[in-house]
């Protein structure tokens, strides 16, 4: 299946994304609050989920994932990161993965030229199913971040969390 196959390409490409993901994020207007996350620790973080996209994409439901975003969500929130900036991370990251698709021409490259009448059909459906797992991945990843901060959240001072600009 294609959708299989951009991922692979995905994961084996995932310590160059990572680097420019984490690069947009601490230099954001958006995330500022980032800038207080070691370089290091945030890419590696980008890093481990484009690495292991295909499997969490499969097991976006999975107690693994739900463990390790609750984790993100708690670690975000003792670091004063601002809700919202934490929120515009993941959208980064899904710029940066959609971006990747399209100016590297995967969805073309992954299709043998057959003809054109087989060729479109195929390719418009494997984008679109790549596009609807992404979509439940992040989703499902959004709510057990926001889980994991407001945890925190609800046992620390309001203070502790900087104010978004």
């Amino acid at each position: 299946m294609v959708a299989d196959r951009l991922v692979e390409i995905i994961e084996k490409n995932a310590a160059r994304l990572a680097a420019e993901v984490a690069d947009d994020v601490a230099t954001n207007a958006r995330t500022r609050g980032f800038r207080a996350v070691p370089r290091k620790d945030l890419e590696k973080r980008v890093f481990q989920i484009l690495h292991h996209l295909g499997q969490s994409l499969s097991a976006r439901r999975s107690e693994r994932v739900k463990a390790e975003f609750a984790d993100w969500g708690r670690r975000r929130f003792d670091q004063g990161i601002p809700f919202s900036e934490i929120i515009y991370s993941i959208i980064v990251l899904k710029h940066h993965l959609r971006r990747y698709i399209r100016e590297n021409g995967l969805v073309e490259a992954s299709f043998p030229r057959v003809g054109r009448n087989l060729t479109v059909p195929v390719h418009l459906n494997n984008l679109q199913e790549l596009n609807a797992e992404m979509s439940l991945f992040f989703d499902e990843a959004l709510y057990h971040l926001s889980c994991g901060y407001q945890e925190v959240a609800m046992t620390q001072p309001r203070a502790r969390v900087r104010e978004s600009s």
